[in-house]
């Protein structure tokens, strides 16, 4: 898909302000996942997780969004909210041109909010302020939306509201996103040379290790040899795929795209 059809974005915000929530609202808005395997906090798929109801380990996803006649890819982010896992969200930041930072009216700006947004700020990305909760009986909207004028000094008219629980918003948010976040742009033109951004890896017992990449140029597909630039480590992509939000494979990804890679190091490949 052409770059200008793509947006990569992150929800960032303090604990329990709603992210995963509206990570669902979206997911069911883009028609991500079908109705009947949707589930509270889909993104969260450590035990873990659900027990305790956070996000610990950030996911990626990809969800296909039509605005007018133009269809687009929105690939999303979700990340812990939790100061302990701020490592986790500044890897995440690297591989997005914007984040929705996610404030609870019923909370208001805390000091997670804080820090994140100062991840992003110095990550230069494009900042969409949303207000959320805002169906529940206790939340407190202007003053809340003050503060969040103070925070950002910005115009009371870019601040969104949304309900995770409701979905109401969420579709406007969504056409906000693909107006206000930059499309990524290729760093290099005419080599098509594959470079790619690292920003988390996993382990499969099924699949073995998998990579999360954020591609900034080039191609990359199943079987090929490819190279970690900094350690020097080569290795074989057994498997290229995007996010739904389990791996799903394709054929091939180009610039632009967040996806994954199975893996396999070559001195063990061969």
């Amino acid at each position: 898909m052409d770059l200008k059809h793509i947006r990569n974005f992150s929800i960032i915000a303090h604990i329990d302000h709603g992210k995963s929530t509206l990570a669902d609202r979206m997911l069911e808005i883009t028609h991500t996942i079908p109705e009947r395997k949707m589930r509270d906090q889909v993104l969260d798929s450590m035990d873990l997780e659900r027990e305790r109801g956070i996000t610990i380990k950030m996911q990626p996803v990809r969800m296909e969004y039509t605005l007018g006649t133009d269809k687009y890819i929105l690939n999303l982010i979700d990340t812990p909210g939790h100061i302990d896992f701020s490592y986790e969200v500044s890897r995440a930041l690297k591989a997005v041109e914007g984040s929705i930072l996610l404030v609870d009216t019923t909370q208001g700006v805390q000091a997670q909010t804080l820090t994140t947004l100062n991840m992003a700020r110095e990550g230069g990305l494009k900042i969409i302020p949303v207000l959320s909760k805002i169906d529940s009986s206790l939340a407190r909207i202007d003053e809340v939306k003050k503060e969040v004028i103070d925070l950002l000094n910005c115009n009371p008219d870019e601040i969104l509201f949304a309900s995770g629980r409701t979905g109401e918003g969420v579709e406007n948010l969504l056409n906000e996103i693909i107006k206000r976040v930059p499309a990524p742009k290729e760093n290099y033109h005419g080599d098509n040379i594959l470079r790619a951004l690292v920003f988390d890896f996993k382990y499969s017992n099924h699949k073995g290790v998998i990579v999360f990449i954020r591609l900034l140029d080039g191609k990359v597909k199943k079987g090929e040899s490819l190279i970690f630039s900094v350690s020097g480590e080569k290795f074989n992509s057994l498997e290229v795929g995007t996010f739904s939000p389990e791996e799903t494979a394709r054929d091939f990804l180009s610039a632009g795209d967040t996806c994954c890679l199975g893996v396999c190091f070559s001195r063990r490949c061969r």
